[in-house]
């Protein structure tokens, strides 16, 4: 599927912000064999004093931009067309619990792909005991691995309620498990965080939803920003499978990615710092349209 995409975030600060130093992560990858990358152009207003170009550990593009003078607000449009492969049938051939345990004891790589470097605690998502209680009952008779993974992810579309009111960037995922409301953010922390306590290594997946569904289907919840999902590693043979909890769906042709890592602390679009007083305001839109090939 062909998509044109359009990514409109902006920033105005209640007094002028100087020493501005930020890391974008707004471009969508090119996955070889699922994602390619036909075109795509950043626009940073106003112009950056500096502007650099490099790739994370996690293979992640990533767009440098520094201001040496005082600004009062900063935006940012990226624009897109990208060709999204569909999602193959997918056969389960992935062990159970057990064996995935003796599974990750043969890999003998910390590559960026690695799963060890999914398994444990990580900024945004450290242990909570109530989740991995929750998720030990929900899969304590799972058959295999990605059975274990989509329990977990429709569980969570089941009991949560999708909120863009109940949480904020920063809210710690156990609030958000209690309540049971939140964004695809919380969504898929939470997911991570059961699916790491069951001994399944899983990350997150930031990106984009298809804005106008095919017709006669529903509207997807989060395609009025970007979006998040979950990826489990699913085994030697199965490798990483890729979940959508907030739609209850398997993260497909609707689903472009942009960036991959532990949780979205390697993940934000905009991440840096700068020198300013009082607060800011935010606002982002996003417009995915499919095209005609």
């Amino acid at each position: 599927m062909l998509y044109d995409i359009t990514l409109k975030i902006e920033y105005a600060y209640d007094s002028l912000a100087d020493a501005g130093r930020h890391i974008l992560r707004l471009t969508p990858a090119t996955l070889p064999g699922r994602q390619r990358v036909i075109a795509s152009t950043l626009d940073v207003t106003p112009a950056p004093t500096e502007q650099g170009f490099s790739f994370d550990f996690f293979d992640n593009r990533c767009i440098s931009i520094s201001y040496d003078e005082a600004v009062e607000e900063t935006a940012f449009l990226m624009q897109a067309r990208v060709d999204r492969a569909a999602l193959e049938p997918l056969f389960d051939v992935s062990p159970d619990l057990r064996r995935l345990a003796k599974e990750l004891d043969t890999v003998n790589s910390v590559a960026s792909e690695a799963p060890h470097h999914f398994r444990g605690r990580s900024p945004r998502v450290p242990p909570v005991a109530e989740i991995g209680a929750w998720a030990r009952g929900l899969t304590a008779d799972s058959r295999s691995t990605l059975d274990a993974v989509t329990t977990v992810c429709k569980a969570l579309h089941r009991e949560m309620d999708f909120d863009p009111e109940a949480t904020a960037v920063d809210t710690p995922l156990e609030e958000a498990f209690r309540a049971r409301h939140g964004v695809c953010q919380d969504f898929t922390h939470i997911a991570i965080c059961a699916l790491r306590s069951i001994g399944v290594p899983a990350g997150y997946v930031s990106g984009f939803l298809r804005t106008i569904p095919p017709k006669g289907s529903a509207r997807l919840e989060g395609a009025d920003a970007m979006h998040a999902w979950v990826r489990a590693w699913c085994g030697l043979e199965m490798g990483w499978v890729e979940f959508d909890p907030t739609n209850n769906m398997m993260a497909g042709e609707d689903h472009v990615v942009v960036a991959v890592g532990r949780d979205y602390f390697d993940v934000a679009p905009v991440k840096g710092a700068l020198r300013t007083a009082g607060s800011q305001e935010t606002s982002q839109s996003v417009d995915m349209v499919a095209v005609p090939a």
